[in-house]
Order: structure tokens, then sequence, then C-alpha cells
């Protein structure tokens, strides 16, 4: 399985990526040039991104947190 780091890395160039794409979807559609192919490849996309995201969280889980309830440097009272 993927490191957390290289599974945020590629979500964050994915969503470059999409909106990229969309800017091209409206370039085509001010233009009257057919978007479907396009429009496809955008929701293919956008799933892989939740598909990551899932993984992302997974992972996340796994990890071991901060003990809650506790400030650095706070009162021993």
């Amino acid at each position: 399985m993927p490191d957390l780091n290289v599974i945020r890395a590629e979500i964050e160039r994915m969503r470059v990526q999409v909106g990229r794409q969309r800017k091209e979807i409206l370039k085509l559609q001010r233009a009257g040039i057919g978007t479907a192919s396009a429009e496809a490849l955008l929701s293919r996309m956008e799933a892989r991104i939740e598909t990551l995201c899932a993984q992302r969280d997974e992972l996340k889980a796994g990890q071991p947190g901060p003990v809650k309830g506790r400030v650095l440097g706070g009162r021993k009272w």
C-alpha cells in the first residue's frame, strides 16, 4: 500500500488536472464543440480522486494521533 504522503501528492496533482480539464471543457462549449468524451474523462478523474481520498482516510485512521486532552506547556493543576 502506498505511503500517505504519496497519496496526498497524487490527490493534489489530480485536482490540478481536474481544474485544467474543466477550463478546457468550458472553452470547447463556448466554441460549440461537443464535450461528451471530455466530460466522461472528467468523471473518471473525479472517481479516481474519491478512491484516493478513501485510501488516504484509511491510512490516516491507522496512524496514531496526538494524545487528546493535553496541552503542551499547560498548567498542572
